[in-house]
């Protein structure tokens, strides 16, 4: 797929999800909880734009014939070298990866508090600059 349609493609997933991450702000913002349903609904909208970012990660490194790691940790290691992402971002960037493993593989041990705290500091948007960002082949 071409880099620019790969692009526009992450950009329109990530308003989609973007948007109901709001809708989960604006609900707390209310003072109300989240209902386990829009809990639900929350960890899969992050999982998806976590899944986006490392996706879109993979696609910056293969279109500039970079070698194009497993691991979604060295795909952003991997830009951080080449500064399409800032070095001193990698912490946050491996934090939000942990969280989506967390999301996948063991999601019985999510601490839904925190969950919230972060949507709720908009502390999942770095991920959406970077999916709407255009990164020149």
């Amino acid at each position: 797929m071409r880099l620019d349609l790969y692009q526009a493609e992450t950009a329109r997933v990530a308003a989609e999800q973007s948007a109901l991450l709001a809708q989960a702000k604006a609900i707390l913002g209310q003072g109300r909880a989240l209902t386990p349903l829009e809990q639900g609904g929350v960890l899969h909208a992050l999982q998806i734009l976590i899944e986006n970012a490392i996706g879109k990660a993979k696609q910056l490194l293969k279109a500039s014939d970079q070698p194009v790691p497993v691991s979604g940790y060295d795909a952003f290691k991997a830009l951080a070298t080449r500064n399409l992402v800032a070095q001193v971002d990698l912490s946050a960037w491996n934090a939000i990866i942990g969280l989506r493993n967390r999301i996948v593989h063991d999601y019985m041990n999510i601490d839904m508090d925190q969950v919230i705290a972060l949507i709720a500091a908009d502390k999942d948007q770095f991920v959406v600059r970077f999916l709407v960002t255009e990164f020149l082949d």
